[in-house]
């Protein structure tokens, strides 16, 4: 009867060493899941400012070539419209939309409009009531977070 254990000799794992093995899986995985998470969110959080930092220096390159066809005094009548046409002095969201690089860009008329897919809002910084030729605001929404770039502090704020 030992000759025929003896013979029978399969390696493998048993049941319960296959079990364990699980279980230990199971708990790397819960750790690293949370961790994942928060990699996941804080490269969101990156890509949306790089895309509003591109759409900043797209709109201030824009903003530059107006002002220096309309000249040194004249900053206020520089527009952002949505359409695509040749008015003067109009800058418009598929041209902003092609020199940084995204897709589609939709022109919000007001800050808190900016909750929609590739919403923009850009706004021309002010001082002392004057109108300059310099890019003040812009509140950029994709990827379910908005992004705020400031120019007083030069400052980029993302919330959801």
């Amino acid at each position: 009867m030992l000759e025929k254990l003896r013979k029978n000799n399969k390696k493998g794992f048993t049941l319960v060493e296959l079990i364990v093995v699980l279980v230990i899986l199971a708990i790397l995985a819960a750790l690293l899941i949370p961790t994942l998470t928060g990699y996941i969110d804080k490269a969101k959080e990156k890509q949306i400012i790089a895309e509003t930092r591109q759409i900043v220096m797209a709109a201030q390159t824009l903003v530059d070539e107006e002002y220096a066809k309309k000249g040194v005094d004249d900053a206020t009548g520089i527009t952002f419209a949505n359409a695509t046409g040749n008015v003067a002095s109009t800058i418009y969201m598929n041209d902003i939309a092609t020199l940084a690089e995204i897709k589609t860009l939709t022109w919000a008329a007001n800050e808190s409009d900016v909750d929609a897919a590739d919403e923009v809002f850009i706004k021309l910084a002010e001082k002392e009531s004057k109108t300059l030729p310099k890019i003040g605001t812009v509140v950029y929404y994709a990827h379910g977070l908005k992004c705020t770039y400031t120019e007083s502090d030069g400052s980029y704020v993302v919330t959801k």
